[in-house]
């Protein structure tokens, strides 16, 4: 989207009066922030445009000009809570170390950031849950799933580059099972919060995914 001043919004003041301009692109950044806020406390149901705006402090129509739906901007606040995790992990992953030790550091980084924050955890079952419950949000489910997939395969082959092997299994599979385990292990957290028993099961994914390596060529 072009980055000009969004100009059909009473914008709110600024200090002595003065009206706060934005651009389309930092509104956009303001609305998302916005939406995961009400997701996290109200849930998907009562995340409307009209509680996103408020809770943003913009008109319903400034939200309709930055975004075409409610369905694209939660899917967007589904991405940006998958985002925040992946960068965590990312910057723990260390280029060219011991696999199983960058491995294990990102997962542990990734559980972390599980742990910090379980209300956005919750937000993303449940705003699967809502969108395969509800036919004109199902994409948003399919896209918050590919893009999880698309991050953890991501992950997998910069992690064999650096260690200079490859994996012995195909990696859109591995990239699955890696976020079908996080997935259940998340749910499993969330309902009895047992970390000790949660850091084993991460312990047993690293070893596979070590297991699952040969020499590259």
């Amino acid at each position: 989207m072009t980055n000009f001043s969004v100009s059909s919004e009473p914008e709110r003041e600024g200090g002595c009066g003065r009206m706060v301009r934005m651009s389309s692109k930092d509104r956009r950044e303001e609305l998302i922030e916005a939406t995961i806020r009400v997701l996290v406390r109200d849930g998907v149901a009562r995340a409307t445009t009209r509680a996103i705006a408020a809770e943003a402090g913009v008109t319903l129509g400034v939200l309709h000009y930055c975004f075409t739906s409610r369905a694209e901007i939660l899917e967007e606040a589904a991405k940006r809570l998958t985002d925040r995790k992946a960068a965590a992990a990312r910057e723990a992953f260390a280029s060219g170390a011991d696999l199983r030790a960058s491995i294990a550091r990102s997962l542990r980084t990734f559980w972390t950031g599980v742990q910090a924050a379980p209300g956005e955890e919750q937000v993303g079952y449940e705003l699967t849950q809502y969108a395969l419950r509800n036919e004109e949000f199902e994409q948003v489910a399919q896209h918050q799933y590919e893009h999880y997939l698309d991050v953890h395969q991501e992950f997998l082959e910069a992690a064999a580059r650096s260690a200079g092997v490859e994996f012995t299994v195909p990696v859109p599979a591995l990239a699955r099972f890696v976020n079908s385990t996080l997935d259940g292990l998340s749910m499993c957290w969330l309902v009895d919060r047992d970390g000790k028993r949660a850091e084993e099961v991460l312990d047993l994914l690293t070893d596979y995914l070590v297991s699952c390596v040969a020499p590259a060529g």
